[in-house]
């Protein structure tokens, strides 16, 4: 049985996470307002304070992060921005400070999105942020020390959530959130190192 934090677990992804990784192991909930230890991701000091708080562990999944969503022609620097300080280096400073605090052997797994490759109308920062996050990945996995691993899972939208960004993803295949999970866990209790896992 591993110990797994989950950062992200009252979101839609993060609950089927939980569901799917806490079939084997001890899952550690966590969110911004919810969740058995709270930690703003974007703040590394927040971050540092959790894994202080949590102690050792053998797997951390980021499944939180905000990007936005607009039309390019409107869009701000600052709105720009909000979207790499959240889902990207909300993600990094996660990654960077969890090296110190895994196991040996232990895991992360970060979370990017389908929009890296397939883009669309007003989503000119997830796709840019997820890019990156894949990106960051590659290049942190050949550097981890301690057999440690890190992975990125890219998901489309998920059936559950098509009411909320249905408009946004016209003729694309969904896909249940559990399949999603699937990713994750594969992650978390397989092998691989730098993959993204695509789920589309």
């Amino acid at each position: 049985m591993k110990k797994i934090i989950v950062i992200g677990a009252s979101g839609t992804i993060g609950k089927a996470i939980v569901e799917q990784l806490g079939l084997r192991h001890e899952v550690i909930t966590v969110g911004r307002s919810s969740g058995q230890f709270q930690v703003k991701i974007e703040d590394p000091a927040s971050v540092e304070a959790l894994f202080q708080q949590v102690g050792k562990v053998d797997g951390v999944v980021v499944a939180a992060g905000d990007v936005h969503f607009g039309p390019l022609g409107e869009m701000t620097a600052e709105q720009f921005k909000s979207g790499l300080d959240s889902k990207l280096m909300g993600q990094v400073n996660v990654a960077l400070a969890a090296q110190k605090h895994l196991n040996d052997g232990g895991s992360i797994t970060l979370t990017s999105g389908s929009l890296s490759e397939n883009p669309i109308r007003f989503g000119a920062n997830a796709s840019t942020v997820n890019a990156a996050v894949e990106g960051f990945v590659l290049g942190a996995a050949i550097e981890l020390p301690r057999g440690l691993r890190i992975n990125a899972i890219s998901p489309t939208l998920v059936d559950e959530s098509v009411d909320v960004y249905g408009p946004y993803f016209y003729g694309m295949e969904t896909v249940p959130v559990k399949r999603a999970a699937l990713a994750y866990s594969r992650s978390v209790e397989g092998a691989e190192n730098g993959k993204t896992y695509r789920v589309w």
